[in-house]
């Protein structure tokens, strides 16, 4: 076997070794959930200020991410690297936060005059440790212990196996916040209004064009008007209502094609294609965008529980969005 193909085989061997160490260190931490997970969620639930996440080196790094993920998803957080803190970054921890340490060891020196400010303010604090009886531990009011198992490095020095369950550990407390606060999709869009994410939860509303540009014409009108009508607003279509406003028909470029006998002669009842295709406009728009794409059109009519028209969603307004 050449050198290469030794090197590629004992590297996906490492690569499986790391993994299935990981994997086994969250098989035991969701076995043996940390005694205070419940009290914890419990104390940031009720907790009228923010979740501060503090930490240093691999730590600080899993606990950017933890507090980014916290305050993504409904819980107020903000990150304050355990070194600057003794320099004045103290200053943004108040007395109605919650403080959220993390150190592997437990003994990180950069923690202390944190550990002190929360002390002397009454400030709640909750440790993330796999030690137990580590300075950090015993100053915590709630402790989240993580199973003693060993680094995944093989010195058994470099942070790996710890801040993976660290990480999945705050993914847990987050997902637990989550639930317990009923966070849903609409709440989740709020916070991630830029890019794809938010596209992809972007509602009819958010993307339609509301009741000025509607193409409305009554089921009496002659044909001549509804023509003008269609191409003022220029969305080759018609929304045909009854006398109480409510939708009872569409007019297409194919309706017109297959009635252009005496079509003139002819009212907007007369050629509409009835119970046409239909959105709400909570509907979200990536859903309305498949409807568009199975059925092969081009233009949705938006409608209120009454089936009243409130407004027209056209297929490039979800690619322009972003929507795919």
């Amino acid at each position: 076997m050449t050198q290469a193909g030794t090197d590629q085989h004992d590297s996906a061997a490492a690569a499986r070794d790391v993994l299935a160490l990981e994997a086994d260190a969250l098989r035991q931490l969701a076995d043996a959930l940390p005694d205070d997970f419940s009290a914890a969620v419990d104390l940031i639930l009720n907790t009228k200020g923010r979740v501060i996440v503090s930490g240093v080196g691999k730590s600080g790094h899993v606990g950017r991410k933890i507090s980014a993920t916290l305050a993504s998803t409904g819980t107020p957080s903000y990150f304050v690297h355990a070194g600057e803190a003794s320099h004045g970054d103290l200053g943004m921890i108040t007395t109605g936060d919650v403080c959220l340490l993390m150190s592997n060891s437990g003994e990180t020196p950069e923690l202390a005059d944190e550990i002190a400010y929360c002390a002397r303010f009454g400030i709640p604090v909750i440790g993330m440790s796999s030690k137990p009886g580590s300075t950090l531990m015993k100053a915590a009011g709630l402790r989240l212990t993580l199973p003693p198992v060993p680094e995944a490095c093989p010195m058994g020095m470099a942070p790996t196996t710890s801040t993976t369950m660290m990480m999945a550990l705050g993914d847990a407390l987050a997902v637990a916040l989550m639930r317990a606060r009923g966070f849903e999709v609409a709440h989740y869009r709020d916070f991630h209004p830029g890019g794809k994410l938010g596209a992809q939860m972007s509602r009819v509303s958010d993307l339609m064009h509301g009741q000025d540009s509607l193409p409305l014409v009554g089921a009496d009108m002659a044909m001549p008007e509804t023509l003008l009508t269609m191409s003022a607003k220029n969305f080759g279509i018609a929304a045909v209502t009854d006398d109480a406003g409510e939708l009872i028909g569409i007019i297409t470029d194919g309706d017109l094609r297959r009635n252009m006998t005496h079509l003139m002669e002819r009212t907007a009842g007369a050629i509409a294609t009835r119970d046409p295709v239909t959105v709400t406009p909570d509907m979200l728009a990536a859903s309305a965008l498949a409807l568009m794409n199975g059925r092969k059109i081009s233009v949705l009519l938006v409608v209120d529980a009454e089936r009243r028209p409130i407004g027209v969603l056209h297929i490039h307004d979800c690619l322009r969005a972003g929507v795919a």
